[in-house]
């Protein structure tokens, strides 16, 4: 019993000195925030490239037909 509970220290111990964990947590977060960015540059993105098109589309007179 008393090795099993010593594993099981020596398992947290190192568990908590090990790196990894946060550095991952530091990836995703900083994904994340570019996810949220990229999402809003192309939200602002589209609605200005959607008034632009309305606004050209607004502008062209269609074709008469000659007959």
């Amino acid at each position: 019993m008393k090795n099993l509970s010593r594993r099981t220290a020596d398992w947290v111990v190192n568990f908590l000195k090990k790196e990894d964990g946060p550095t991952a947590v530091e990836y995703a977060v900083m994904l994340a925030l570019i996810v949220v960015v990229c999402i809003a540059a192309i939200t602002a993105l589209g609605s200005n490239t959607n008034s632009t098109f309305s606004y050209v589309g607004s502008a062209i007179k269609p074709p008469t037909t000659g007959s």
